[in-house]
């Protein structure tokens, strides 16, 4: 879990192995041995205090020690500074099953962002160009769980399709009901008129985390 916690941080800042391994004063194949061969076994605490101040994320998400209050990860960013909670979000794989890593979140931004209970939120990164411009293959997303189907109404959402989860503009036809599903990126198809009690939606997508590129 530690591995690719540190690895989906890695991806979602943009930054690759060999620049984080430098970072920590190791040799340039450091972080990559550590995540794809498992070797050091675990990070020195020193290098993981150096990682966790560089990604903004509390020690325990990669590998230290942990206290809790409620769902919250309690962690000082600094000497002195007061504790944040931090909140481990789940990353779905693209089948949007099986959680993949955790991407932490400050409770209290988080909070003020999603519709009602933050447990229901989940990372999923987004495949292909479908939505480009205004999403990227590889952007990592933030889906409320809680704001779906029953609350409907325009906007970006997650839909469950053949097997995998999809990322699409879904608009209301005021006049019919209906539901039109869209792709930003105007070489894809849309379609119009869909019946809204035959979408899968997973949620509605409240905010992206974009490499710079």
């Amino acid at each position: 879990m530690v591995r690719r916690t540190l690895d989906t941080l890695i991806r979602a800042r943009g930054e690759d192995y060999a620049s984080v391994s430098r970072l920590i004063g190791r040799n340039p194949t450091y972080i990559q041995q550590f995540i794809r061969r498992g070797v050091p076994r675990k990070l020195d605490e020193d290098d993981r205090r150096t990682l966790a101040r560089h990604f903004d994320v509390p020690e325990h998400v990669l590998g230290g020690p942990e206290s809790r209050v409620g769902q919250a990860v309690i962690s000082r960013a600094a000497e002195g500074a007061a504790a944040d909670d931090y909140l481990l979000i789940p990353c779905l794989d693209s089948a949007g099953d099986a959680p993949e890593a955790a991407l932490a979140f400050q409770t209290r931004w988080i909070t003020g962002l999603c519709s009602g209970d933050p447990q229901a939120l989940t990372v999923l990164r987004i495949a292909g160009d479908a939505m480009h411009p205004t999403l990227s293959h590889g952007d990592p997303v933030l889906i409320d769980m809680a704001d779906g189907a029953e609350t409907l109404r325009d906007g970006i959402y997650a839909l469950r399709s053949g097997g995998s989860v999809v990322v699409k503009r879904l608009t209301r036809n005021p006049a019919s009901g209906g539901i039109a599903i869209k792709s930003d990126n105007p070489g894809w198809p849309d379609w119009e008129g869909c019946p809204a009690e035959s979408l899968d939606i997973v949620g509605r997508v409240i905010w992206v985390g974009r490499e710079l590129r």
